[in-house]
């Protein structure tokens, strides 16, 4: 599934958690790096309205659909992909670092949230290693000092795998920072992933999540905040039909 912003091009090139992991698990194997996105309708509006970001996010190395909008458009296109939300592969990213014995850090979010998060992980995931928690002040910029001492902390630490919980565009823009600054960690950009861990945010329950209704619990957990952001979520929606449509055509 492939989406369109002037000159960039964004490809969800991890169509399904098998191909996912298995690309994972060769990077740890080999010492390389990655910068692992999760593209959701959110983030299409986000990369309309700034080339900067569209920029870094066709720069990530590694990119899944999160968000049933994403996995309806792919199968209009005739490229289907699965559902992957970044809040559901950190188990899964965790329990493969800890069987390839790799560091794990976790940035962004808050001290407490972290600590909560590191307690769960390691608790539920037998021989992981959080080598490092560190929440970025109010404020923090992927692009500046603080960014790069992060960067540099994790490189001296070894660390194979960085959870990020920055929210969308710093911790894409982190994670492709980190490409050059830090070229031996993998960054997953998780967004709320590791604020449900220690219950500081609530995700949807299980069977909202299974009618594809988790946007409705958020919307009604924060209605002032989220009512116009998915607003504009909708608003895009015709054109991406439209997009996905001309791709399953050009595919014929």
């Amino acid at each position: 599934m492939e989406f369109d912003f002037g000159p960039y091009r964004i490809t969800v090139n991890m169509p399904t958690r098998a191909a996912l992991m298995d690309e994972v698990q060769r990077r740890f194997r080999a010492g390389e790096g990655f910068a692992l996105a999760t593209i959701n309708l959110d983030h299409l509006v986000k990369l309309a309205d700034d080339p900067a970001f569209a920029r870094t996010y066709a720069a990530q190395d590694l990119v899944v659909a999160d968000g049933r909008p994403i996995v309806a458009l792919s199968r209009m296109a005739g490229r289907p992909v699965e559902l992957l939300p970044g809040s559901d592969l950190v188990f899964p990213l965790a329990e493969l670092a800890a069987e390839e014995t790799v560091p794990v850090a976790l940035v962004g979010s808050s001290d407490l949230a972290l600590a909560d998060a590191r307690r769960v992980l390691e608790a539920r995931v037998p021989g992981l290693r959080v080598v490092w928690t560190h929440a970025p002040e109010y404020g923090f910029d992927p692009g500046g000092e603080a960014a790069a001492a992060i960067l540099s902390e994790l490189a001296a630490r070894r660390v194979g795998l960085c959870f990020l919980a920055l929210g969308a565009p710093k911790q894409e823009m982190l994670a492709l920072r980190g490409r050059d600054l830090a070229p031996g960690v993998g960054f997953a950009s998780v967004g709320a992933g590791l604020d449900f861990l220690g219950g500081h945010q609530v995700r949807a329950p299980r069977w909202m999540r299974r009618l594809g209704l988790e946007w409705l619990w958020r919307m009604l957990s924060s209605p002032r905040r989220l009512m116009p952001r998915y607003a504009r979520c909708a608003a895009i929606l015709p054109g991406q039909v439209a997009a996905a449509r001309r791709l399953r055509r050009a595919g014929r």
